[in-house]
């Protein structure tokens, strides 16, 4: 369906830009509207990924190829800033390698056996969740990667825009938006992109949410890296606790920047306290704010 051409786009090139930009922002509206068909096998997927993940060892590893895959990669790449994600908890399986991202390289998305030597090269298993995004349903590189993870026992996630295609198939599960033909027919960076950008925000969101990342709507687990983000991370402290900045600040320095751990020494526990009672929550703080009885 990607690929057809539509009769209503056949003179696009003639129309005015006006009308162009307002059919693009139609076909973009309509990747939204497509999105929403899918949001119980999202949550369903993002429950049972969570789950998978929650050990220590597991792994999110995100697969593609041209536009997808790109869009893959930057999906994964936000989760460490934004999540604390650890590096090493992330993999990206980029048809041409990851300069591809920033210089197509068309003809490696053929070739299946690439897909299968990257997971295989990663020493993917059990605990492992793999994420293959592709419009068609059908890139090699994707198809090939896909079905080598299964078979090595990881969980397989598919981000399609097409029914009935042969990673459908093959995934354990399935996140079909069926955004149709593009204006610029075969132009998946358009509709089909915009869909499997929100499908993949959604998804990454929910399963870091599941994973205790996120404590009333607040990155607690974001990375301190500058100063905007520190006074960011002051104002959480300050939020959840009711304390000054007086307090959070050194709270947070302290804490080497470990806003969780800062939020437990901001309401009264000591470093090592604070320490030991995260680790008995397994970094969940609504669990640690529990565990540590603070009036």
């Amino acid at each position: 369906m990607t690929e057809m051409v539509s009769r209503r786009f056949g003179d696009f090139d003639q129309w005015s830009t006006r009308d162009m930009v307002e059919a693009m922002y139609e076909g973009q509206l309509a990747a939204l509207a497509a999105v929403k068909t899918v949001i119980d096998e999202l949550a369903t997927t993002a429950e049972v990924a969570a789950k998978r993940l929650s050990g220590h060892d597991g792994r999110l590893v995100y697969v593609g190829a041209g536009t997808s895959g790109r869009l893959a990669v930057q999906d994964g790449a936000e989760l460490g800033p934004t999540f604390g994600w650890p590096h090493d908890r992330l993999i990206f399986c980029m048809a041409g390698g990851m300069k591809a991202l920033t210089m197509s390289s068309e003809r490696a998305e053929d070739i299946a056996t690439d897909g299968c030597e990257q997971i295989r090269a990663a020493n993917i298993g059990k605990d492992d969740v793999v994420i293959g995004v592709a419009a068609s349903g059908q890139t090699p590189f994707t198809l090939g990667a896909l079905i080598e993870a299964k078979s090595l026992g990881a969980l397989t996630i598919g981000v399609v825009n097409n029914p009935n295609s042969p990673i459908s198939r093959e995934v354990t599960h399935t996140l079909l938006a069926q955004t149709g033909c593009e204006l610029i027919a075969g132009s998946t960076r358009m509709k089909a992109g915009t869909s499997q950008k929100v499908i993949l925000n959604m998804l990454s969101t929910a399963i870091m949410t599941r994973l205790g990342r996120v404590y009333k709507g607040l990155m607690v687990d974001m990375v301190v890296s500058n100063q905007k983000l520190e006074e960011r991370a002051v104002g959480m402290i300050c939020k959840i606790t009711g304390c000054d900045p007086s307090v959070a600040k050194p709270a947070l320095k302290k804490a080497n920047s470990n806003i969780k751990a800062a939020i437990l020494m901001a309401l009264g526990s000591s470093q090592l306290e604070s320490e030991r009672i995260l680790a008995k929550a397994e970094g969940n703080l609504r669990q640690a704010l529990t565990i540590g009885n603070y009036d």
